[in-house]
């Protein structure tokens, strides 16, 4: 299946991303908000990248009690999004929870189980208890989020392959941790690919930010990526 690019838009302030989504128009359809954004501006400035023509990506990582996200998908239902987050790590319940909240008040939204933070290795994941590899451990929580009806992960492209095997084909997988060929994962990203290796790896979206937020011009960024996407 075709791999789509979406933009991590993690900048301060909405006079920031003004600029940066002018130029983007017409080079790339989806644009991630993420909790930076949405506790700056809220519900509103949601409204007002819609408007501007682009798919949102509401990347909240939602995590609490199952009533509680539950009840917090009803409450952003009314809002233009295609896509939202929680995490698998909530458990079967809170997702089954989610699932039906979802299919109740916005059918056509994708939720998204996110696994283990691209910023987490086997150090990070031992610290809190988690003996397991990274890769183990993506590979559990994402077979109990698609059993809770999930058909969405958020996982880093190192996984991906591991997922297509062991996971339904119209599971849609969407990957932070990309870093375009030559460029420095020199962030807070352990585990990162380049867009083709992704896209190769059967990554269904790839959600990059410094590297086209940070291009002179952000555009033509944006464009390369998704040219390296469509390559062959």
């Amino acid at each position: 299946m075709p791999c789509d690019l979406i933009l991590a838009l993690d900048v301060p302030t909405r006079e920031a991303a003004a600029p940066l989504l002018r130029q983007l128009r017409g080079s790339l359809r989806w644009v991630k908000i993420g909790l930076q954004m949405f506790t700056a501006h809220g519900p509103d400035y949601v409204r007002a990248v819609a408007d501007e023509g682009f798919n949102i990506f509401l990347d909240l990582k939602l995590h609490d009690i199952p009533n509680t996200v539950a009840k917090a998908i009803e409450s952003l239902a009314p809002l233009p999004i295609g896509m939202l987050t929680l995490h698998t790590a909530g458990g079967r319940e809170m997702m089954a929870a989610a699932h039906a909240a979802q299919q109740q008040t916005k059918p056509s939204l994708l939720l998204l189980g996110v696994t283990v933070l691209t910023s987490m290795d086997a150090t990070g994941l031992a610290e809190i208890g988690v003996s397991a590899a990274p890769d183990a451990q993506v590979a559990r929580l994402g077979r109990l989020a698609v059993d809770a009806g999930l058909r969405g992960l958020v996982c880093s492209p190192l996984e991906v392959s591991l997922l297509r095997a062991q996971l339904l084909a119209d599971v849609q997988l969407v990957t932070p941790g990309i870093r375009p060929a030559g460029e420095s994962a020199g962030d807070d990203q352990k585990r990162v690919m380049t867009p083709a290796e992704a896209a190769r790896a059967g990554a269904s979206y790839i959600v990059v930010g410094r590297p086209i937020l940070q291009a002179k011009d952000p555009a033509a960024a944006a464009r390369a990526i998704l040219a390296e996407l469509s390559a062959p």
